[in-house]
């Protein structure tokens, strides 16, 4: 099922290619760096690509590629 425009969810939920803007990254020990990557509220997050078994899962922000495990994509709140 598609989620209504305007549903608030974690980054590790959404499908390959789906599209959302940040609203917050949660407080944990790789915050700090999340944010130096450019994962800022307000900025437009797409999911490029998920590993077979679903972790890590790559994501670009602000012009940026990079890989993530689904652990800390779930520390990322966003609106889709």
């Amino acid at each position: 099922m598609e989620p209504k425009k305007g549903e608030k969810r974690l980054l590790c939920d959404l499908a390959q290619g789906q599209r959302g803007t940040i609203h917050q990254v949660v407080p944990c020990a790789m915050c700090e760096k999340l944010l130096e990557l450019g994962c800022l509220p307000g900025e437009a997050v797409t999911v490029e690509h998920v590993a077979p078994l679903g972790d890590p899962i790559a994501i670009s922000v602000t012009g940026s590629c990079f890989m993530l495990r689904k652990a800390d994509a779930a520390r990322i709140e966003v609106w889709v």
